[in-house]
């Protein structure tokens, strides 16, 4: 058994959900300010994600719905997935995004899960508050651990794929780690480097190098 885990903002979608949330609601100055911040290292990922979602507070569920479903995959994402799957892979997906998306596109892409998290809403709009299993730099290597463990998995039956510096911790708990369109950060710690958005390529990889 194999478990492949991929990022869901960039790496399987061509979007940034929190971006295209804050363009439609007109928001895209102040939750890009929050953005460049975090990637200064100004304030952890905690603390932008947070800020930023309290920006969306107001905005109705049925419109973040219909932004987070009009994503747009990445060249060859369900190729990708559907190549892995027949070859006996679980393929899932961690996200520091939200669940309004990343369920959406679970089934579109046949994902065998998502972990990600929950915008609130209340009366049909949105409250400002998040929660959820991916809320801290290092959440996805805390998932990442127990699921292995969960699975009787180890490192090297354990591939990770991601394009940002909260993808880092994944890596930590894979020996096969492939930074896609990636940050210079991640780039740094990776196995392999896509540096082409297409999907396919990561496929060709992960096959080559669970190949018996």
């Amino acid at each position: 058994m194999k478990l492949v885990v991929f990022d869901f903002d960039g790496t399987l979608m061509d979007n940034e959900t929190i971006d295209e949330l804050a363009a439609a609601y007109s928001i895209n100055d102040e939750v890009s300010l929050i953005t460049k911040e975090a990637m200064e290292g100004k304030i952890d990922f905690f603390s932008a994600l947070t800020k930023r979602v309290a920006l969306l507070k107001g905005m109705p569920l049925s419109l973040a719905t219909k932004v987070a479903h009009s994503l747009t995959p990445m060249p060859n994402a369900k190729e990708c997935i559907d190549r892995l799957k027949e070859a006996g892979f679980i393929v899932v997906c961690f996200s520091g995004g939200f669940s309004l998306a990343t369920e959406y596109f679970k089934e579109v892409l046949g994902l065998d899960a998502t972990f990600s998290n929950i915008l609130h809403a209340k009366d049909c709009v949105l409250t400002g508050q998040v929660g959820g299993s991916m809320m801290f730099s290092d959440s996805k290597g805390v998932m990442l651990k127990s699921f292995a463990s969960m699975l009787g998995l180890s490192k090297s039956d354990c591939i990770a794929i991601g394009d940002g510096a909260n993808d880092l911790s994944m890596f930590e708990y894979a020996d096969t780690r492939i930074a896609f369109c990636a940050k210079p950060k991640l780039k740094e710690k990776a196995t392999h480097i896509v540096d082409t958005k297409d999907l396919g390529l990561i496929a060709d990889i992960v096959l080559q190098e669970t190949k018996c």
